[in-house]
């Protein structure tokens, strides 16, 4: 029949383990959680740079033909994303939706201008290349003006520096904790087993052999907080999709799946580690230090 003091054992063995797996699976959670940001990040900043338009305006001598062949210079344009046409007539509609009241009706005249709105590609959404496109557009002589929101695209590029840099330190801090949180973890763990490390080390057993459980034992439970972790980002993942679908997280299931399988990779290095260097450091010590 088990003792009382067995079950005692038994009991508080199972709460340090609970423990450990428990600190797994919240780091691990909070690591895929900046993961999951960090390959998004740059979808969301490519997205947002995309939906700057550049408006070309063209004079009123530029035929359908001279706008119909602009057009199609466009649909091979190596930094066009997407592009519409705006006739004069449109653009007079939109005004006219826009203000509420028919302006023509008093100028006797369309003053607008026929144009292509242009929505250019992240990577030349750049001071310095959206200058070099706009110098080589305003080489048509049909092209009245060119005009963007500059003011917008600094900002936008200045503010993703920022934030990419901001991004990379959070990333730096939280690795480092989730490595000390788990290490002190795995700790906590060996040092219930210190006495059992040193009888076995006293009757002879190499240090690879009563090593050797310890780390199985570990890695199971961060094989444990690690799918946890996994199955608490994929529901995050299901509720974000579901509800803001726009944002196409998922899109990109190679990186995500990258993620995913990371923080199991993740979960089972850290915890091999840390549990090596735990059996180590009691291995190492006298007797006399264990008390």
């Amino acid at each position: 029949m088990i003792s009382k003091f067995e079950k005692f054992q038994k009991r508080r063995l199972m709460s340090a383990y609970f423990s450990v797996v428990l600190s797994i699976f919240l780091v691990l959670f909070m690591l895929g959680i900046l993961g999951l940001f960090i390959i998004n990040s740059q979808k969301l900043s490519d997205d947002f740079k995309e939906e700057i338009a550049m408006t070309i305006f063209f004079k009123n001598e530029a035929t359908e033909q001279d706008l119909d062949a602009f057009g199609e210079e466009l649909k091979t344009a190596y930094f066009a994303k997407n592009y519409e046409y705006v006739s004069k007539e449109a653009a007079a509609k939109e005004h006219k939706e826009v203000i509420g009241e028919d302006f023509m009706e008093f100028l006797g005249m369309n003053p607008l201008q026929n144009s292509y709105d242009i929505h250019l590609k992240a990577d030349y959404v750049v001071a310095d290349s959206i200058a070099k496109i706009e110098r080589k557009l305003r080489q048509n002589e049909l092209i009245s003006d060119i005009v963007y929101d500059k003011q917008l695209v600094n900002l936008v590029n200045d503010n993703i520096q920022r934030i990419s840099m901001w991004i990379l330190i959070l990333s730096g801090f939280f690795a480092i904790v989730a490595v000390l949180l788990i290490n002190s973890s795995m700790r906590l763990s060996i040092h219930s087993h210190r006495f059992i490390i040193k009888t076995m080390q006293m009757v002879g057993a190499t240090k690879s052999f009563i090593r050797k459980p310890f780390i199985w034992q570990s890695i199971k439970l961060g094989v444990i907080g690690a799918v946890l972790a996994v199955l608490a980002l994929m529901g995050v993942l299901y509720y974000v999709e579901t509800n803001y679908p726009n944002l196409g997280i998922i899109e990109d299931e190679i990186r995500v799946g990258a993620v995913l399988v990371g923080v199991i990779l993740v979960g089972i290095l850290i915890t091999w580690v840390s549990t090596f260097i735990a059996t180590q450091r009691f291995l190492n010590l006298r007797t006399d230090d264990l008390y």
